[in-house]
């Protein structure tokens, strides 16, 4: 019997890593340049978009978010998953008076802690797990970051903003369906890649745009788009995620692994035996993953591909994440912004 499943485990391991060696399906992009991205893709051009990234603790988010809802002139149209910070709270309130502003939280993480004509809850049977904010129809913020005190001071986390009119409205239509009650479905995200000077962005929401059918099998665009920039890295592969789950994913960075990039990778300890883990998995095929140390939570949830590239946003790298819960996430093609998202992520794997 032992060695029957030695041989049954030599054949699946090989049979995996000869599935990674076949033609590539989609339009891969070339992660080295721009340019192959413009001439690969629709081409949504805007000028002078401007990307800001920052990490908790590190970095004051509290400060961050506070100053960019301050800021706005005419109207806030936030989605969170949590709202906790007292400070926040007062912005929204005082800005209500003159502005139009409105929020949507998810029903599980609502006590009253907000209220009024511009505050509905999210009453969803899965996760509304958004965390983005949209001002003046021009600007964004997202990321892994939820507005609480303990996510600001003692969990590690990222915010990303963004100044550009079109990720605002890809933002400001899936506010609209938040807002009229639409979760878990919706419209295809309108702009999916732009192009800006040097910079490009792909902006996706889940599950409409990740999972095309109920099954965890029939994966959509978005799925496919991070498989495909995980197969054509060319040097390494650096991955945080608080939980990682996601059996598709953790299956292109083994094989990614086996062709010689570099993949290392980082997950909350206390997820690391959740069902469904792909921890030990990972480590069985000898990839360079371990746990956090943070003795709160590591709740990024972020690739970088070959310094170059960045995904970030709400989604874990769970089936839950981009199947059936409501999130977005940014792909973006900017050497400076993936530089301090690989800093970030060697400082936490030490």
């Amino acid at each position: 019997m032992a060695k029957l499943c030695y041989f049954i485990m030599i054949f699946c391991t090989l049979a995996l890593l000869i599935s990674g060696c076949g033609k590539l399906t989609g339009n891969a992009v070339n992660v080295n340049h721009v340019e192959n991205y413009e001439n690969n893709y629709e081409k949504n051009y805007e000028k002078g978009i401007i990307i800001g990234a920052y990490f908790c603790p590190n970095e004051d988010c509290s400060k961050i978010i506070e100053d960019f809802i301050s800021n706005a002139n005419y109207s806030v149209h936030c989605a969170f998953f949590e709202l906790e910070q007292e400070n926040l709270i007062g912005i929204f309130a005082k800005k209500s008076h003159t502005l139009d502003v409105k929020i949507v939280i998810d029903s599980n993480n609502y006590n009253g802690q907000i209220k009024g004509n511009g505050v509905k809850t999210a009453n969803s049977k899965q996760y509304m797990h958004n965390k983005f904010c949209i001002v003046d129809s021009s600007k964004v913020l997202t990321g892994s970051f939820n507005p609480t005190i303990k996510e600001a001071n003692l969990n590690n986390n990222n915010i990303i903003t963004v100044k550009s009119g079109l990720i605002a409205s890809n933002y400001e239509d899936e506010f609209t369906e938040l807002w009229n009650g639409v979760y878990s479905s919706g419209k295809k995200t309108k702009y999916k890649k732009i192009i800006s000077d040097k910079i490009a962005l792909e902006n996706y929401f889940c599950p409409e745009d990740c999972s095309s059918e109920p099954s965890p099998d029939k994966n959509a665009e978005a799925l496919h788009r991070i498989f495909d920039l995980i197969r054509n890295a060319k040097e390494s592969v650096r991955v945080a995620s608080f939980t990682f789950t996601h059996e598709a994913i953790s299956d292109e960075l083994i094989k990614a692994d086996s062709r010689g990039i570099n993949v290392t990778i980082l997950t909350e300890n206390r997820q690391k035996n959740v069902m469904g883990s792909q921890y030990q998995r990972a480590k069985d095929f000898g990839l360079k993953i371990k746990t956090d140390s943070n003795k709160y939570s590591m709740h990024h949830k972020f690739i970088v591909i070959d310094d170059k590239i960045v995904i970030t946003g709400s989604p874990n790298f769970t089936l839950s994440g981009f199947n059936k819960n409501d999130e977005n996430f940014l792909i973006i093609y900017d050497k400076i912004i993936a530089s301090k998202f690989s800093k970030e992520f060697d400082n936490m794997y030490g």
